[in-house]
């Protein structure tokens, strides 16, 4: 729950005052991160979290770290904070929002890849950039997904 209420606590900050703050932090940005900078406020968001919020729970502040860009096999914390914010009431914009929206309650593994899917496939079409921490999570859920037997090979 703690994690679901503060996941979001750097976002009020712009792409620069992030960028300065994790600079002034230690806390290390990619290249590609900074060509991504959408997904800064949850990298920085973990140590603001504990700064400011005395949040010392590794996994709590793992579940902020990783809610945008998410990581191959996530914790189950990681991946519902990863899902919720996804999913949550005020998007309204992605691709499948209601069926990801049901799938997340019925196979979260499944809506985690299902997610990933559709992001990527949306950065492809709009010429977005796709971080290589976003693709190797698409990439591993992906496989998940066809050694479940829900995605052929070819998929």
């Amino acid at each position: 729950e703690l994690a679901g209420l503060v996941h979001d606590c750097a976002k009020q900050f712009s792409n620069e005052e992030l960028i300065r703050a994790c600079e002034e932090d230690g806390v290390e940005l990619t290249e590609d991160m900074r060509h991504a900078p959408q997904v800064i406020h949850s990298i920085y968001g973990a140590t603001y979290a504990r700064k400011c919020f005395g949040i010392e729970d590794p996994e709590v502040l793992s579940a902020i770290y990783y809610h945008t860009l998410g990581r191959p096999k996530m914790s189950l914390l990681e991946a519902i904070v990863f899902t919720a914010d996804y999913i949550e009431v005020r998007r309204d914009r992605a691709a499948r929002l209601p069926e990801i929206r049901q799938l997340a309650f019925v196979d979260l593994e499944r809506a985690v890849y299902e997610i990933n899917h559709d992001t990527m496939q949306y950065l492809e079409e709009s010429g977005g950039y796709i971080c290589k921490d976003s693709y190797d999570t698409y990439q591993y859920y992906r496989t998940r997904m066809q050694e479940r037997g829900l995605l052929g090979a070819e998929e």
